[in-house]
């Protein structure tokens, strides 16, 4: 099986490449519309690969990352999912934003994806939290350490020190897991103006 491939653009479509290696072969790569949208003819391009093997179908898919190849591979054991939404939704959403999405089981969002309504967003949603849990807790623990650390340099910027409001940062995330910077910082100073 192809995992990986390096070589030029020597063909552009609307939904694929193609990419002839160093020893002359070319492969046909199909790849999401934005990717192909920032390739010219004759570039160097390096794609990790996906093969699609099916009774009348044998097609390479490509991507920038090993996280977006992974993504897809799970992408595809959801029914109703084929190639071509799979490689839809991850031109809509980075693998992280995907992963907070579900995590957040964010119908809406994932509805915008050409293909997908509403009631086919939630069944794919159910599907995938089991799928890459493990991913969503950890990217969603890495966003909140993050906006944890930001919101602390907003606050110190505004006199406050680590120990007058760490604790309710702490406290205020752990109550609303998601919460974005600006939200966060209100509510702290909310919160100290009502302990004075």
């Amino acid at each position: 099986m192809i995992a990986y491939l390096e070589g030029k653009v020597i063909r552009l479509e609307k939904e694929r490449a193609i990419v002839q290696t160093q020893w002359g072969l070319g492969y046909e790569l199909f790849l999401a519309s934005g990717l192909i949208s920032e390739l010219a003819l004759g570039q160097d391009v390096k794609f990790f690969i996906y093969t699609v093997v099916r009774e009348d179908l044998l097609a390479l898919y490509g991507f920038s990352s090993w996280e977006e190849r992974e993504i897809f591979a799970i992408l595809l054991t959801i029914p109703k999912i084929g190639p071509k939404i799979g490689l839809a939704i991850l031109d809509f959403f980075t693998p992280e934003k995907l992963e907070q999405i579900v995590a957040q089981e964010d119908v809406s969002s994932l509805a915008q994806v050409p293909g997908i309504g509403p009631k086919t967003a939630k069944k794919i949603l159910l599907d995938l939290k089991d799928k890459i849990r493990l991913n969503s807790s950890r990217t969603s623990s890495n966003q909140e350490g993050s906006v944890f650390a930001d919101a602390l340099e907003g606050l110190k910027g505004l006199g406050y020190s680590e120990k007058e409001v760490g604790g309710l940062l702490k406290e205020i995330l752990a109550r609303e897991p998601g919460l974005d910077l600006a939200s966060l910082i209100r509510k702290v100073l909310k919160q100290k103006a009502k302990l004075g």
